[in-house]
């Protein structure tokens, strides 16, 4: 019971410190609001339209892969430290061999997550299909689909 009167402790202590801090840089610190410091700053470019704009939900999708792939290196760099570790092959002579199975179902189930993104189509990027336009050049289509075909045979 001692030693969670000291965690209590420290934790109140904590507390008071944060709030004793927090309360005196408010009172010190200048507050002097004005429209330049209110407006929103965009690498110190003037802000244009709105901020609350949609975004493809495939930025988001794109991201999450990208954290769940990070957080897939923070595990394998621990146990790629610890993996031929004596003291453990010493306490336990199959621990290296469960560790591997183990390192290798977990990049397993990692790797069907990328397999079922890529069949389910979150990994492709459709690009837009620019509308066509009405020429109105006195130069016929002919002319600009030979210009055409020429370079995208290159």
């Amino acid at each position: 019971m001692e030693a969670f009167a000291y965690v209590a402790a420290f934790l109140i202590a904590g507390i008071l410190f944060l709030a004793i801090i927090l309360t005196l840089a408010k009172w010190i610190r200048p507050n002097r609001p004005n429209v330049e410091k209110l407006s929103t700053y965009e690498s110190g470019e003037a802000p244009m339209g709105n901020a609350n704009i949609r975004f493809n939900p495939r930025f988001y999708l794109i991201a999450l892969m990208f954290v769940l792939f990070e957080i897939e290196l923070i595990f394998l760099f621990p146990w790629a430290s610890v993996f031929h570790h004596p003291d453990l092959e010493n306490a336990s002579p199959t621990w290296s061999s469960y560790a591997l199975v183990e390192m290798f179902i977990f990049i397993g189930i990692l790797t069907l997550g990328l397999a079922l993104a890529w069949v389910k189509g979150y990994l492709n990027w459709d690009k837009p299909i620019a509308p066509s336009l009405p020429n109105d050049s006195p130069i016929p289509d002919q002319a600009y689909q030979k210009i055409r075909d020429k370079y995208v045979s290159e």
